[in-house]
């Protein structure tokens, strides 16, 4: 079957279309983005704005003729911190369904953490053993461990890396300038304050392998050397605490218009970077994690592995009794 995989995150509409059947690898047959910035667009009071409302239909309704256009059986829209957070979401929500005809359903952070963790395991396979996966994302850190398809724990915190830029850093993707001190400071005890509340479940199950996904994640690998994505999906990649560290002394002295004329930076999210590497670094200290895997599936692979399994299995000839 064609399956589409609509992604509405804190920055990005993301539409995944891929070719698959039960039990096979979900091949990609189309990919596009809309950047709309939603986390971007919540007002003081916790709503989203008019204008990231409209933005946020029209991105929607582009996805879906785009899905109709590539003969997509089904479509899956899904949405994650940035209208999970914003007290008008129930409004914005039918307002999508009313004016598309998609119905956008809001992803628990739990439930992201979980599917994530789903993707995670089928790349890796049984072989990882006991799982850590950790996935900053714009919003959220979602971290998830256990030995199964299904993790014995799944929790996301308000930790993601655009969140926070917006909230202490206070960047933009143009910024001429770098953080002071002083906030890189209140973010860092912020973060590990945070993080107090998920160490000791998360350490008490334990793990064999650790691993990561996300932009963030992705970028901060090849700022410490991973192979770069023309060196294509296969390859393994993978992030050291000490080279973090590496990457944090030198990025949080170079402002991030300057950051995204580094290769593997993306230019509209350079200005997040630094607070996606603190949450990186406090959580792999937190958690004793020396090195993560880099996973190139992630939320959008795990929604359609999920939706595989659904599926009837193709059956075979039956045999003679």
């Amino acid at each position: 079957m064609r399956l589409g995989v609509l992604d509405v995150g804190s920055n990005t509409v993301h539409l995944l279309v891929v070719d698959a059947h039960h039990g096979a690898h979900p091949w990609p047959a189309h990919s596009e983005k809309a950047v709309i910035r939603l986390a971007e667009q919540i007002g003081r009071d916790g709503e989203l704005t008019v204008a990231a409302a409209d933005a946020l239909v029209a991105a929607v309704n582009e996805a879906k003729m785009a899905a109709a256009r590539l003969t997509a059986d089904d479509l899956l829209a899904f949405a994650t911190s940035a209208v999970r957070d914003a007290t008008n979401a129930p409004e914005v929500l039918a307002r999508v369904r009313a004016e598309t005809g998609v119905l956008l359903q809001v992803l628990p952070g739990a439930d992201e953490a979980r599917m994530t963790f789903l993707a995670v395991r089928r790349w890796f396979g049984w072989s990882a053993g006991r799982l850590l996966v950790l996935d900053i994302g714009g919003g959220s850190l979602e971290l998830a461990a256990g030995i199964d398809e299904e993790p014995e724990f799944a929790q996301s915190l308000p930790l993601g890396a655009g969140r926070l830029t917006r909230d202490w850093l206070e960047l933009g993707p143009d910024s001429a300038r770098t953080p002071s001190a002083a906030a890189v400071a209140k973010l860092e005890a912020y973060v590990e304050e945070m993080l107090d509340t998920v160490v000791d479940d998360t350490a008490e199950i334990g793990w064999d392998r650790a691993a990561a996904t996300s932009k963030t994640f992705r970028t901060l690998a090849r700022l410490a050397g991973a192979a770069p994505s023309s060196a294509g999906l296969w390859a393994p990649r993978r992030l050291s605490q000490t080279g973090l560290r590496q990457v944090i002394g030198f990025i949080r002295h170079i402002p991030p218009s300057e950051l995204a004329e580094l290769e593997g930076v993306s230019a509209r999210r350079a200005h997040q970077l630094l607070a996606g590497a603190i949450v990186a670094e406090a959580a792999m200290r937190r958690l004793g994690v020396r090195e993560l895997d880099i996973c190139p599936w992630a939320l959008r692979e795990g929604v359609i592995l999920r939706r595989l399994d659904l599926l009837e299995p193709a059956l075979g000839p039956r045999q003679p009794v």
